[in-house]
Order: structure tokens, then sequence, then C-alpha cells
């Protein structure tokens, strides 16, 4: 996932499939995954959110802080992206 100019490095499928069933599985009532670059870490990793207000949130802001960029969401159950 996320192969191309556009992005840094790819995600691994298996990876993403992970984040997907734990933002599912949690006791909390997530409905989206976030997929965040962290230049600091020069990796991706996972953010989930409760409803599509906090999701907007994120959207608005782009760049999260000096080293957080959001790439992409998706909705848990559906699979889809959404941004």
């Amino acid at each position: 996932m996320f192969d191309g100019a556009d992005f840094p490095k790819s995600l691994d499928e298996e990876t993403f499939d992970t984040w997907l069933e734990n933002g599912r599985q949690s006791k909390l009532s997530y409905h989206y995954l976030l997929i965040i670059w962290d230049e600091l870490e020069t990796d991706y990793q996972p953010v989930y959110v409760e409803n599509r207000d906090q999701l907007n949130d994120y959207a608005k802001q782009k760049t999260l802080n000096s080293r957080e960029v959001l790439v992409a969401a998706y909705d848990l159950y559906s699979e889809s992206r959404v941004i």
C-alpha cells in the first residue's frame, strides 16, 4: 500500500489488516483508522477515532505537528478509504 512517488515508503498489507482488526476489536467504539506518517520514526502509525467529527479535525490539519502527516483514513467496518 502507498507505493509511489507521493509516499516515503510502502505499507505492508498484513500490517494494515492487523490495524483494521485491532480497531474493530477495541472495547472503545472506534469507527475510523487514520494512517499517519511519522517523520521522526520514518514509519506509518495507526490512529483510531470514534466519529466523523474527530476525523474531520485531523483532515483539516493535514500536518498534525512538525513530524506527523495524515496520509489516509479508512472506515474500520467497510474498509473503504474515506480520505
